[in-house]
């Protein structure tokens, strides 16, 4: 099985931390999101992997070029989601592609979306769910009718950045030119082509789009309130500290904390704070709801 990570994109609402690092690089309880999704995807099935990349591509090229497996699709001039798969297509088998989002968190069963897509024939299955702030989507039956909700009487429901797609669909892409893949798929309903719609229920699903998700995301994991992947560790307790974080025995922690490998001074009081590789928190400060990069 294949499957593509879409991680090029420059992460705009995510400033100034996606300055210093790409969103898909963000760490999750410690690890990047990206290399817990390609592990994920290896313990599904999938034998070769497609990550490409763009802003602060480097890192991203540092991070996955040793694994197994992976291959890197580096963008000198980025792509968007529509031209970057069709580039991708170059290099892949002529069998479905599972493809994801590079900076969503999820528990949907990748294998399982993989063999249904199969199963039922379709072009292309995309994986939706009820999450009303991105409820954009007229889904009727089990096909989507519109992408911004325009239709009067049918369901919206909101994508979740999850689709199967057979590649002899995606070749009306025009190749090496910036493209959105929605705006792709906008083309193929107007020649109606039929885009199938598979349902999830009650998902465990974030979009990392914005400081507050990013933190909202650590807070329901160590509280247990959605599931951890096990190819991230394990939750214990509300508060999440690498072994080989500096803190000092004053250290005060309110509701939770996610420290990285980092310093953590005297007197430091942290609530709901994620704390990067690297960074240093000085002496008495006190941080709510924070952020916490190293210095540059």
């Amino acid at each position: 099985m294949q499957a593509m990570i879409l991680a090029a994109g420059f992460g705009t609402r995510l400033r100034p931390y996606t300055n210093l690092r790409p969103k898909p690089l963000f760490p999750v309880l410690n690890t990047p999101l990206l290399i817990g999704a390609v592990r994920r995807l290896k313990n599904f099935g999938f034998s070769r992997i497609v990550v490409n990349c763009h802003h602060l591509g480097e890192q991203i090229v540092t991070a996955v070029e040793d694994i197994d497996g992976v291959t890197i699709q580096y963008e000198e001039r980025i792509l968007g989601t529509g031209g970057g798969l069709r580039r991708a297509l170059e290099d892949l088998d002529d069998e479905p592609l599972l493809v994801v989002n590079g900076d969503i968190y999820h528990c949907i069963d990748l294998a399982e979306i993989y063999h249904y897509h199969i199963n039922s024939g379709q072009a292309i299955t995309m994986a939706v769910h009820d999450y009303p702030r991105f409820n954009k989507l007229s889904v009727k039956a089990e096909r989507i009718v519109d992408f911004d909700g325009v239709v009067a009487g049918d369901e919206r429901l909101a994508f979740t950045g999850i689709q199967v797609v057979n590649p002899d669909l995606l070749m009306g892409i025009k190749k090496e030119k910036a493209s959105c893949i929605i705006e792709y798929y906008r083309k193929l309903l107007a020649q109606e082509i039929a885009l199938n719609a598979r349902r999830y229920g009650r998902c465990s699903w974030t979009d990392m789009g914005t400081p507050a998700d990013y933190l909202n995301l650590h807070g329901d994991l160590l509280s247990e309130k959605e599931p951890c992947w096990p190819e991230l560790g394990s939750v214990a307790e509300r508060n999440y500290i690498d072994a080989r974080a500096e803190c000092t025995e004053d250290l005060v922690i309110e509701d939770w904390a996610c420290i990285g490998n980092a310093r953590i001074g005297q007197q430091v009081k942290l609530c709901r704070c994620v704390v990067w590789d690297g960074a240093v928190v000085e002496p008495g400060m006190a941080l709510t709801d924070e952020i916490v990069v190293p210095r540059h």
